[in-house]
C-alpha cells in the first residue's frame, strides 16, 4: 500500500509498505478520501510545530475492508473521526494542562495512506444520502453544532459571527436552521459576498460603521450572543464582545493550541458568559442527521479533487489562493 509520510517540514516521502497487520479490536479500511484544508498546509510548510515523523490528514472517509465483523460488513462507507480520546491509564500524575483528545495529523498519524486498522469506535457509518465528498466535512459541522448549543439562541434571536470562512457559513446555516438571526461579520468583503451566496441574509463588514449596521438590525439591542471564528483571519478579537448586548453568551473557536489574545474589560462591564470551542467530536452523529436533513448546505463551495502524486505541490502552494478556504472543498482523492 502507499502512504505519504511528512519526515521533515515540506518534505513528503511516498513509500510502499505492507498491509497493516490485524489488530484486536479495531478494523481495516480503506481510505479514499482525505480532505486538505488550511490545517494541514500549515503543519506540511512547517508553521505549526509537530513530532515528525507524521502521517498528515486529518479528516477521512473510506470503507471497510474486510470481513472481520459482521456489524461492519464489507463496504460500508464510513467517516474515519479525527479527533480521538487520550486514554488515561496508569498511575502517573495527571497533566492538566494537555488536551484531552489526540488530533490525527498533528499529534497522531493522520490518514494519508491506502489502508488503517481503527476501532468502530472511531469511526461513524455514513447513510447513502451523503456523499463522500460531504462526508469530509462532517467534523465542520459538528463543529458548528457544538458552537450553536452553547449559545442556546431561541427563535428569533440575533447572533452576531464573526468570521465568514466554511466555520462561520455552517454556525449561520444552522442558526437559521434554529430559527435564529444570524449576522454574518467579516473584514474581508469577498467571504462576506460568498456567504450571501450561501444563504446568509445579513452580512456586515468589519468597518468604521459596524456598531451603526448591527444595532440597526437589531433595533438597536444588539445582539443576544455572539461568535469568534479564530480561522477566518483579519478580525479583530474583541468584535464578538462589542456587538453582544449586557449579559449575552459569547463562543469563540479555534484549533487547539490556537493563540489568541482578548481584552476582557468589555466582557466585564456587560457581564458575558464566554466558552471556547475546538471541535465538536461528540456531535459528529448529529452533524450526519443534519447534513442529511439538509439543515446545512455546502452546495455552493466547489470540490477541487487532488491528484496523490500532486499532494506536496498542493500543500506547499496552499496560501497562493487567498479566498481556497473560503469557497473550495479540496480533497486527495486515494483511488486516483
Amino acid at each position: 500500500m502507499n502512504t505519504w509520510e511528512l519526515v521533515e517540514a515540506k518534505k513528503l516521502v511516498l513509500s510502499e509498505a505492507p498491509l497493516p497487520a490485524p489488530q484486536a479490536g479495531k478494523l481495516r479500511v480503506r481510505v479514499t478520501k482525505v480532505l486538505l484544508a488550511n490545517q494541514d498546509a500549515a503543519i506540511f510548510n512547517g508553521d505549526v510545530r509537530v513530532k515528525f515523523p507524521l502521517i498528515p490528514g486529518r479528516y477521512a472517509v473510506g470503507f471497510i475492508a474486510d470481513d472481520a465483523d459482521p456489524a461492519w460488513p464489507r463496504g460500508t462507507r464510513v467517516v474515519l473521526h479525527g479527533f480521538r480520546p487520550i486514554p488515561q491509564e496508569g498511575t502517573e500524575k495527571r497533566d492538566f494542562s494537555a488536551d484531552d483528545y489526540d488530533a490525527c495529523g498533528k499529534t497522531v498519524d493522520g490518514f494519508l495512506t491506502d489502508f488503517v486498522n481503527v476501532s468502530p469506535d472511531d469511526m461513524t457509518a455514513l447513510p447513502a444520502s451523503v456523499s463522500d465528498e460531504r462526508g469530509l466535512l462532517l467534523h465542520y459541522v459538528a463543529t458548528a453544532k457544538e458552537i450553536t448549543d452553547h449559545l442556546g439562541a431561541k427563535k428569533g434571536q440575533h447572533i452576531v459571527v464573526v468570521g465568514a470562512d466554511i466555520i462561520g457559513i455552517l454556525v449561520c446555516q444552522l442558526l437559521i436552521y434554529q430559527q435564529a438571526a444570524p449576522i454574518l461579520v467579516d473584514a474581508d468583503k469577498g467571504r462576506l459576498a460568498f456567504a450571501r451566496n450561501c444563504g446568509i441574509y445579513y452580512t456586515v463588514p468589519a468597518d468604521i460603521n459596524l456598531l451603526t449596521a448591527v444595532a440597526s438590525v437589531t433595533g438597536g439591542r444588539l445582539a443576544s450572543g455572539a461568535v469568534y471564528i479564530a480561522s477566518a483571519s483579519g478580525n479583530r478579537t474583541e468584535v464578538p464582545l462589542l456587538l453582544c448586548a449586557h449579559a449575552g453568551k459569547v463562543v469563540y473557536f479555534g484549533s487547539s493550541g490556537s493563540r489568541v489574545l482578548i481584552d476582557l474589560s468589555v466582557a466585564f462591564k456587560k457581564h458575558l458568559s464566554l466558552n471556547c470551542v475546538s471541535h465538536g467530536i461528540k456531535y459528529l452523529k448529529t452533524a450526519i442527521n443534519l447534513m442529511a436533513n439538509k439543515a446545512v448546505d455546502p452546495s455552493p463551495f466547489h470540490a477541487n479533487a487532488c491528484k496523490p502524486s500532486k499532494v506536496a505541490d498542493f500543500l506547499a502552494g496552499y496560501d497562493q489562493k487567498k479566498d481556497r478556504d473560503v469557497d473550495e472543498i479540496s480533497f486527495v482523492d486515494l483511488l486516483q
